[in-house]
């Protein structure tokens, strides 16, 4: 609202009830305005409590459903390393009896 427009509410209310009056009114206004912001207060103030159970838990949630990843990615990350060393160990084996065989020929067709 401008300064004009507030003039001429003003022009109007006095019109309608009087400069006798316009203490009261203004009071009565004042009073409703505190009312209205105690209210208005109150409402945040419970909006915030109840968001920040919601945020509580909501971090609680998210702590727990991180820690169990990780525990999981580990697990797999172990699971994967073991089966690599596993394949490792069985290529190794069947490089080394490759090679023996390999020396078992070369070894018999030298002394044919």
């Amino acid at each position: 609202m401008s300064g004009p427009e507030i003039f001429v509410i003003i022009i109007v209310v006095l019109i309608l009830f009087g400069a006798d009056k316009l203490p009261d009114l203004a009071k009565g206004f004042g009073k409703s305005m505190r009312e209205f912001k105690k209210a208005t207060d109150d409402i945040k103030r419970e909006f915030d409590d109840s968001t920040r159970e919601i945020r509580r838990d909501f971090n609680d949630v998210s702590e727990t459903i991180s820690k169990d990843v990780t525990d999981i990615s580990d697990s797999i990350t172990s699971d994967v390393n073991e089966v690599s060393r596993n394949i490792e160990k069985d290529i190794n084996e069947v490089t080394d009896n490759i090679q023996k065989d390999v020396n078992d020929v070369a070894q018999n067709i030298n002394n044919d």
